[in-house]
């Protein structure tokens, strides 16, 4: 078994767990970073990667894929480790300041901290339970947007009435042929904003929407050609050249739910203070967690990550309060910025 020594073990790597390398560095901490899936970023990489994200403070857009690479950039200079493609399997706790985290590669992690940063866990996309539709999955049936050149000229089919339906939805609809978006009823869970801008195209036919439930579907070849929808009653059949199915993740938190937080139904309870989670010395920041008031954004993340971060110093040494630290003036990553300044000179 190969053991390898840190301050602190963060568990996943999207977006939050990214910039929480960057704060912990601030602090003068180092950082492993372990993540079920072969790349950085999360659901922002494995769902949406071009999807666009308006939200981000000082960015008007940016592509979720292209904040995930200025994250990572931006805690390159902390030299933190990733170990992906591998799960958390087992947390020992030795006492409030030291533990062992076992990965199911045979990698035995000791920290003095550790940062669950997991969104949703390890989450699969919710499927079409069409029979046998599944042999269109990566040809015709997407679940994740990578390349939206693929959608161009085509009849796009989007499924799903939240926000990630309605966002790619309208993202597609200047490039395709046509897009057609499908949702079991017209109770969405989607920014009205986007609803409204859905509601405009249909109404001056630049798309359409259809109340009901693909059923079936027929094929043209080894092609997927025609979805057979059930609506008020009726089977109607549309044509189709690419179907994007956004019904949302399924909530399988993995071995996250064994190891005896305590929890709000699927997310972690943390109070408001230090994110810190009912186990001393384990934090919870990002999707994962939950306090009265939470809201899963991404910038709430990023605020929960510094303060955490402070919070773990100060427990490190509690002689004297951790000051405030501002990037400017910060000489740790002042050093390493110029370092790298002088190596590249």
């Amino acid at each position: 078994m190969k053991n390898l020594k840190t301050d602190v073990v963060i568990v996943g790597a999207g977006p939050v767990g990214i910039f929480q390398i960057f704060e912990l560095g601030l602090q003068g901490l180092k950082s492993i970073v372990v993540d079920s899936i072969s790349e950085l970023g999360g659901q922002c990489s494995q769902l949406y990667p071009d999807k666009p994200i308006y939200d981000i403070p000082a960015i008007p857009v940016a592509s979720a894929q292209s904040i995930i690479d200025s994250l990572e950039k931006q805690a390159s200079p902390f030299k933190p480790e990733y170990l992906l493609s591998q799960k958390v399997i087992e947390i020992h706790k030795e006492r409030d300041d030291l533990f062992f985290v076992k990965t199911d590669k045979g990698i035995l992690l000791e920290c003095r901290a550790i940062i669950i940063a997991a969104g949703s866990g390890a989450f699969e996309p919710v499927r079409l339970k069409v029979k046998g539709i599944e042999e269109f999955e990566d040809s015709q049936l997407f679940y994740k947007v990578k390349d939206k050149s693929l959608y161009k000229d085509k009849n796009v089919v989007v499924l799903g009435g939240g926000d990630s339906a309605f966002d790619w939805a309208l993202t597609l609809q200047p490039i395709a042929q046509s897009v057609l978006m499908i949702h079991r009823s017209t109770n969405f869970k989607a920014s009205k904003a986007s609803i409204n801008k859905m509601e405009q195209l249909c109404a001056s036919y630049e798309m359409q929407f259809l109340s009901g439930q693909v059923v079936d579907y027929k094929k043209d070849g080894d092609s997927l050609s025609k979805l057979v929808v059930q609506s008020s009653g009726l089977k109607r059949t549309i044509d189709v050249d690419h179907l994007l199915v956004m019904f949302g993740l399924s909530p399988k938190i993995g071995p996250i739910a064994d190891w005896n937080f305590e929890m709000n139904r699927h997310q972690i309870c943390v109070d408001t203070e230090k994110f810190q989670t009912s186990i001393p010395g384990i934090y919870a920041v990002g999707d994962i967690n939950y306090y009265p008031g939470k809201r899963n954004l991404i910038l709430s993340g990023f605020h929960e990550s510094a303060l955490a971060a402070f919070a773990i110093k100060q427990s490190m040494d509690t002689t004297k309060r951790v000051a405030t630290l501002y990037t400017t003036t910060s000489p740790i990553l002042q050093k390493l910025i110029n370092s790298k300044d002088m190596a590249g000179n």
